[in-house]
């Protein structure tokens, strides 16, 4: 949007109805899945708000669909908002198969535009400056993440885009110290959940050194520890998402693990075709894909292996580090996986990313 746009300000005082959603989920919660969803579907029955802290990895998204199926039954208007476009692509088709018979917008930028009222939203945090008291429950998925949390007015957005006395549901993996202090300030329903739902522990990162790795890919060359990793992931065919801290360093490294595998690309924020070759990767037509920290969250891919290059760096947080790590091992079929650390040096956030999953691997 721009300065010469025109705003128009529609409102509406239709009463709420009870809707004749379809909910076609067949799946089973564990307990701590079933406990959690309770907590948080009586939290908004009562416009209460609620915190959901939950592991990667342990079907969060699962765990919202009977307060949002409850909510839509009772005809209210129901958003889930994220910082990620990569988080609504993923969680858009899924809520389709579950919630049939109403119609679902997913909102993000170069989104097709749709005419027709939705009772249920998906959308960026960026899309709610669309939205003004529209909403009679808000859920923040990934609540932690870059920009939400350093953009005071996408949070005030979340606050203008729901009803007064709407609840907000807030789900995260990894929440801030500002969050967890504010719901116990306010006295939030809250929700935790250590485990994955398929019971098996978290896989922990190891760390390895990888000295001078950028002098090497100025070199034209690729560092030989991540070569090797490479090429054990092509042989036991396995797919591998390779983290780097700069699009720079990515684009430079791009072109030379083209002459190992010619499939494999590489995706940033600004990539138009980042949502195909995610897909690719998902359906087996890309054997792995180079990518800044755009793809730490909100993306599953069956028996996916992950690199970090250059670790150390500042954009790498311990939050970070602890997403990166998490899409590994989430599927039941494949529980288990490699995470490594290229490092040029240890950092304390390094340090505290593989603790925190050490920590929640003992958690009962």
């Amino acid at each position: 949007m721009c300065s010469c746009d025109e705003l128009i300000l529609w409102k509406t005082e239709t009463r709420k109805q009870k809707s004749r959603v379809q909910f076609a989920w067949s799946g089973k919660l564990t307990s701590q899945q079933e406990k959690a969803a309770n907590e948080l579907a009586h939290s908004i029955s009562r416009n209460r708000n609620h915190l959901l802290v939950a592991v990667c990895g342990a079907g969060k998204t699962e765990i919202l669909f009977t307060a949002i199926y409850d909510s839509l039954k009772a005809g209210k208007r129901v958003c889930v908002a994220t910082p990620r476009t990569d988080v609504v692509l993923e969680l858009y088709p899924r809520f389709q198969k579950v919630y049939q018979s109403i119609t679902i917008h997913a909102l993000y930028g170069g989104a097709e535009f749709n005419t027709q009222f939705a009772q249920l939203v998906l959308a960026t945090t960026h899309q709610l400056y669309r939205f003004e008291h529209a909403f009679d429950v808000m859920i923040v998925d990934e609540a932690d993440v870059f920009p939400y949390t350093y953009d005071e007015a996408l949070q005030c957005a979340v606050l203008k885009a729901k009803k007064t006395d709407a609840p907000i549901a807030f789900v995260t993996a990894t929440p801030s110290i500002e969050l967890l202090n504010q719901q116990k300030r306010e006295d939030w329903g809250c929700s935790f959940i250590a485990r994955r739902f398929h019971g098996q522990p978290l896989p922990v990162s190891r760390f390895q050194s990888l000295w001078n790795y950028e002098k090497a890919f100025q070199k034209n060359k690729i560092p030989q520890k991540l070569q090797t990793w490479v090429m054990h992931r092509l042989q036991q065919n396995e797919p591998f998402l390779i983290f780097f801290p700069t699009i720079e360093l990515m684009e430079q490294a791009t072109p030379l693990f083209q002459k190992i595998e010619s499939t494999i690309e590489s995706v940033h924020s600004e990539d138009p075709d980042r949502k195909e070759k995610v897909l690719e990767l998902r359906n087996k037509k890309r054997k792995g894909l180079l990518t800044t920290t755009i793809l730490e969250r909100g993306i599953t891919i069956k028996n996916v292996q992950v690199a970090v290059v250059g670790t150390e760096n500042p954009v790498f947080t311990s939050s970070a580090l602890i997403q990166i790590s998490g899409r590994v091992g989430r599927n039941v079929q494949y529980p288990n996986g490699d995470i490594v650390f290229f490092h040029h040096g240890i950092t304390m956030e390094m340090d505290r990313a593989r603790n925190k999953i050490l920590e929640m691997n003992i958690h009962e």
